[in-house]
C-alpha cells in the first residue's frame, strides 16, 4: 500500500464531546431548520440568501462577517432568510491550493487534519451560539459531515461531487435541505439523477457500519452554469434557461422541486462584481412567471468583508483567500434590493 498511516482520527463522539452544543442552542438550530424547510415545501414564502465568503479561513472575520449578516436579517426577516455561508472544505482538482480549514486551520502552517476538524466545529458553533444562524457547508468528503450534523442548516454537493455515488447515498440521511449543483459539464440530467437517488432511500456502507437511510425529501437542484470544452462559460440563470430545466424538474416529479441559482462560479465566470446585475435579473424572471415565482427559491452569493481575493500569504483581514467576492457595501445594498423584489 503506498501510504503511510500518520495517527488515528477521533470519532464524531469524542469530537462531540469536546466541543458540546447545548440544548437551547440545538433547540434553535433545529426551529431553523424547520423554517428552512418550510421555505422549500412552500409553506413559507420567503426568499433564501445562501451568503458569505468562498471559503471559511478564519474564525475571527469570518464570525465579523456573520455578526453583521445577522443585523441585517434582522431588517429584512419578513422577506428574506439568511444561511451563512462557513465552507471549511475546499475541492481541489489539483495538487495545489488552500482546501480549507478541515485541512489547514492556519493557512500558512502545515496541515493538521485532527486540529482542522476542531476547528471546523468549534467556528460553526461560535457562528450558531453568537449569532442563531445555522450556517451552510459543502459537503466535499461524506466523512467530514458527520461532526457537523447537530449543527449545519443547510448542505451542498458541488459539481464535481454531484456524480459520487457516496454523495448521493449520504444525502438521503440527511435531515436537512441539500442542494445538489449540476456538474461542471452543465449536464442537467446528472443533477436530476442526484436529487433522485438523493430522495430515496438506501442501505449502504457509511463510516464502518451498515446503515439504512429514508430518503431526503428536500434535496434540490443548484443552478451554477458550466463551461464548454472550449473555456467558454454556459449560463444557466438566463430566463429561457430556467424555463428549459423548470420543465424537465416538473416532470420528473420529485418532491419539493425547488431550484436555488449560484450567482458566482460559472454563471459568472467568477467575475464577483457580477453578481448584483445576475440577481436582478433573476428576479425579474420570477416576477415575470408564475412558475419561476414557485420554484426558484433563493440565491447562492459569495460575499466577505472586503472585495476581491488575496494570495494566500498576503493576510488581508476579511478578503478572499480563494474566488473573489463581493464586499459588505455591495452585499448590503443587493439584500436590500432582494427585499424589495423578490
Amino acid at each position: 500500500m503506498n501510504m503511510k498511516f500518520i495517527k488515528r482520527l477521533p470519532s464524531k463522539e469524542e469530537i462531540i464531546s469536546e466541543i458540546p452544543v447545548s440544548l437551547e442552542i440545538k433547540n434553535i438550530r433545529d426551529k431553523r431548520v424547520e423554517e428552512i424547510k418550510a421555505i422549500f415545501e412552500g409553506k413559507d414564502n420567503r426568499f433564501i440568501l445562501i451568503i458569505g465568503p468562498c471559503s471559511a479561513d478564519n474564525e475571527a472575520s469570518v464570525c465579523e462577517y456573520i455578526g453583521k449578516l445577522a443585523e441585517l436579517q434582522e431588517t429584512v426577516k419578513d422577506s428574506i432568510l439568511m444561511i451563512p455561508r462557513i465552507y471549511t472544505n475546499k475541492p481541489r482538482t489539483t495538487g495545489g491550493g488552500y482546501k480549507g480549514m478541515v485541512h489547514q486551520p492556519d493557512p500558512n502552517k502545515a496541515p493538521d487534519l485532527v486540529e482542522g476538524l476542531k476547528a471546523m466545529r468549534k467556528m460553526h458553533l461560535k457562528a450558531l451560539t453568537e449569532f442563531h444562524m445555522p450556517a451552510a457547508d459543502e459537503m466535499l468528503y461524506p466523512d467530514n459531515y458527520s461532526y457537523l450534523d447537530d449543527l449545519l442548516g443547510y448542505i451542498a454537493i458541488g459539481a464535481r461531487s454531484v456524480e459520487n455515488q457516496q454523495h448521493r447515498l449520504t444525502v438521503s440521511g440527511v435531515d436537512v435541505p441539500v442542494g445538489m449543483k449540476n456538474p461542471t459539464s452543465g449536464d442537467f440530467s446528472v443533477m436530476l439523477n442526484a436529487i433522485n437517488a438523493a430522495q430515496q432511500g438506501h442501505r449502504f456502507i457509511y463510516r464502518g457500519f451498515e446503515v439504512e437511510s429514508t430518503g431526503n425529501p428536500h434535496a434540490h437542484a443548484i443552478l451554477r452554469g458550466a463551461v464548454d470544452p472550449y473555456g467558454k462559460n454556459i449560463p444557466n440563470y438566463h430566463y429561457e434557461d430556467l424555463k428549459y430545466f423548470a420543465e424537465q424538474y416538473i416532470n420528473s416529479n420529485f418532491s419539493n422541486a425547488s431550484i436555488i441559482i449560484d450567482t458566482n462560479h460559472a454563471n459568472s465566470m467568477k467575475r464577483f462584481s457580477e453578481q448584483p446585475r445576475i440577481a436582478k435579473e433573476i428576479l425579474w424572471s420570477r416576477k415575470y412567471d408564475s412558475t419561476l415565482k414557485k420554484m426558484v427559491k433563493g440565491l447562492m452569493i459569495e460575499s466577505y468583508l472586503v472585495e476581491g481575493s488575496q494570495g494566500v500569504s498576503d493576510n488581508v483581514y476579511g478578503k478572499s483567500i480563494t474566488d473573489p467576492c463581493l464586499g459588505w457595501n455591495e452585499t448590503e445594498k443587493l439584500v436590500y434590493h432582494i427585499a424589495e423584489n423578490s
